[in-house]
């Protein structure tokens, strides 16, 4: 699509158009996030702040004093906003007004989905604490089949009520949504960073969902979105418990995707970012960051959600290269799992799936039918 607003920053037209797309299942407004969108200045992160934040709480206030449906609406528009509202402010991990913005949001969509039939939050056990979550029950009697999603690098939840959990609730499967380690509600309540490998996560997932009598335990899907379209093929090669898993989008090497702004080549900068000792390196990755909105943003979120604790600045560059990087590692040199490594686009093999999965000539959706099992995997497009 062509980029009708901050044409010189790619992050905040990438976050609006994201809350664009909420729009079909109620999660936002289109006039309501141009408006918004036009009163913020490009790479002002208080600006973005501010306006985001002066929305939500209108809606908001507006929606408690409403007719139950106006107010559901619009809490769940609030919710929306709120999170979008706090969205670039990680680099400072201890301001106030992410914990604010990122409870008032829950608190909006909670209260709003009161008032939808079959959804309830969870809190899912998972080694000494609990996942949060949302289960969409569906309709009808008898087992049913059911979609486990997550998110992946800045993705909530809360979130994939509008891209997929109510519309599969709609269309007769139970769906679980959960916030994994190093994702929102994790981050915000103290909980577990993020981690690689997410098949240590996924299992108690299933574990919790398989309790549930009106689950078909052989018809379980794993859907992972953003970064969460690593974390699931990886999960899914070691979980026999899955019939399908779908990538949306396919991300292979996440790591890339910050060397790619480097003016080096992707090996050479990962091998000089692992050396103990590179001012030039240091420079580099400063300048680029400097230069970039992207690796601005990339950089403070990755500390946000690693709990990496260098100082802003270049040498934070440096440590969050190697820790996307290690798990970059731990998914290619997996032996232990069901999948078999394959080339794919980006440069990444992985222990993707019960069989070697053909190389993707094009960028889209492409089913593949996944051995003796019948898995079938859906990668999404986004090379």
């Amino acid at each position: 699509m062509k980029q009708l607003m901050f044409h010189d920053d790619p992050p905040f037209w990438f976050e609006t158009l994201r809350n664009l797309g909420l729009a079909a299942y109620g999660g936002s407004d289109v006039g309501e996030v141009i408006a918004t969108a036009s009163r913020v200045t490009s790479g002002d992160y208080e600006s973005w702040h501010d306006a985001w934040l002066s929305t939500a709480e209108r809606l908001e206030a507006e929606a408690r004093g409403s007719h139950p449906v106006s107010a559901r609406d619009g809490l769940l528009r609030a919710s929306s906003y709120y999170r979008a509202a706090e969205f670039f402010l990680h680099g400072h991990p201890e301001d106030p007004r992410i914990d604010h913005a990122y409870e008032r949001g829950v608190s909006c969509f909670r209260d709003a989905i009161a008032h939808f039939p079959g959804v309830t939050p969870v809190e899912i056990p998972y080694e000494d604490t609990v996942l949060h979550g949302y289960f969409y029950r569906a309709a009808g009697e008898g087992p049913r089949p059911a979609v486990v999603m997550h998110n992946g690098f800045d993705g909530a939840a809360e979130e994939l009520h509008f891209s997929g959990a109510l519309g599969g609730q709609e269309r007769g499967y139970h769906v679980l949504t959960f916030d994994g380690p190093g994702q929102p509600a994790a981050i915000h309540r103290d909980g577990p960073t993020f981690r690689p490998d997410w098949e240590n996560v996924v299992g108690p997932v299933l574990d919790f969902l398989t309790r549930d009598p009106g689950v078909d335990p052989a018809r379980i899907a794993l859907l992972g979105v953003s970064l969460g379209g690593y974390l699931a093929p990886r999960a899914a090669a070691y979980e026999p418990r899955l019939a399908a898993v779908v990538a949306l989008d396919g991300v292979f090497d996440a790591v890339s995707a910050l060397t790619a702004h480097l003016p080096l080549p992707h090996e050479e900068a990962v091998r000089r970012a692992a050396a103990e000792h590179d001012e030039e390196m240091d420079r580099l990755i400063a300048d680029a960051r400097a230069r970039s909105p992207i690796l601005r943003w990339a950089f403070d979120h990755v500390r946000y959600t690693g709990s990496l604790r260098s100082a802003p600045g270049f040498s934070l560059g440096v440590e969050c290269i190697l820790w996307l990087r290690r798990g970059v590692l731990r998914c290619r040199a997996g032996r232990g799992g069901r999948g078999a490594a394959a080339g794919l686009p980006g440069g990444a093999g992985g222990c993707f799936v019960r069989a070697v999965l053909p190389v993707w000539r094009q960028c889209g959706s492409v089913p593949v039918r996944l051995g003796s099992a019948d898995r079938v995997g859906v990668v999404g497009g986004g090379c």
